[in-house]
């Protein structure tokens, strides 16, 4: 990328194989993951990052690394934080690689790489309890599919939100107990009072369903897919926890990154892009037309 703006501004360009330095090895990107804060940074909004053009989009990367040493021919995601992964040959540092198990596909693994990180984060920080009633909103998307399947193994009665028929459906089939679509009128009246909420939506929609936390509860505010976080006032004894209690150091990612790629909850690949239509990929994710995760194949 040469400049912020819309999609079109990705392209595909031939750069020379980058160079590992001290401490770093090369990945073979066999798949690329996606999330939708890369298409607010490449819309200019990167004040909260540090990026400026021309870069590389990209934090995470799922392959075989390539250079010699001891990680030589092991399959591995470069964990969140390696930048530059929109492309074939990925520099990653050797203390942000987790090894892919036997039993987990590359393109499994890479999808977990951010959504299944800060899943597991999400929930060790709100404590999800057997029996809690528990509301997720933007439950049909990378994340929310996670969220979905790993709270109904806590034992709690989960409800995702999402928007529109097909999206409801695979809500449903990961197990949720009840979904809603919340550009229906009265939703929240149908979903009524909840013990945790895990918003991944933002905006109007998360100050809508903050409305329906029952006093003691736990709150995750993550998500900003409307466009900004949802901006709440604390009440009723009501723990608030945002997106900056899931950011984590290098060790930390691997950590929960290894025990994503060793659960039970599985993500929904929903599209696949060859890298060099990452512009069609993006439009698809600011659209919210994709209900699943969306991952480029280089």
């Amino acid at each position: 990328m040469d400049g912020f703006g819309g999609p079109e501004v990705l392209r595909a360009v031939e750069l020379p194989d980058p160079v590992p330095a001290e401490g770093e090895v090369i990945v073979r990107a066999e798949a690329v993951d996606t999330i939708h804060v890369e298409t607010r940074i490449r819309a200019g909004l990167a004040e909260w990052f540090g990026i400026r053009p021309p870069y590389i989009p990209g934090g995470a990367a799922g392959g075989t690394v390539v250079s010699p040493g001891p990680w030589h021919g092991k399959r591995v995601v470069a964990a969140p934080g390696t930048r530059g992964t929109y492309a074939e040959l990925v520099r990653a540092e050797v203390e942000r690689l987790v090894p892919i198990p036997d039993g987990l596909s590359t393109r499994e693994a890479t999808a977990l790489a951010h959504d299944g990180v800060t899943a597991m984060g999400i929930l060790d920080g709100v404590g999800v309890r057997r029996g809690d009633r528990v509301l997720i909103l933007a439950a049909a998307g990378g994340m929310g599919t996670l969220l979905v399947q790993l709270t109904k193994a806590l034992g709690a009665h989960v409800t995702g939100a999402a928007r529109g028929a097909q999206k409801l459906a695979l809500v449903r089939s990961l197990g949720a107990d009840a979904a809603v679509d919340y550009t229906a009128g009265g939703w929240t009246e149908r979903v009524g009072p909840v013990d945790v909420l895990l918003d991944g939506a933002g905006g109007a929609l998360g100050e809508r369903a903050f409305e329906l936390v029952a006093p003691g509860g736990r709150v995750s505010i993550h998500g900003a897919a409307s466009g900004a976080f949802a901006a709440v006032a604390p009440r009723d004894g009501i723990a608030v926890r945002t997106i900056a209690d899931v950011q984590f150091p290098a060790a930390e990612l691997v950590r929960l990154a290894a025990r994503a790629f060793a659960g039970t909850a599985r993500p929904v690949i929903a599209r696949e892009y060859p890298l060099a239509e990452a512009a069609e990929a993006h439009r698809a994710i600011e659209a919210r037309a994709v209900a699943g995760k969306v991952l480029l194949i280089p």
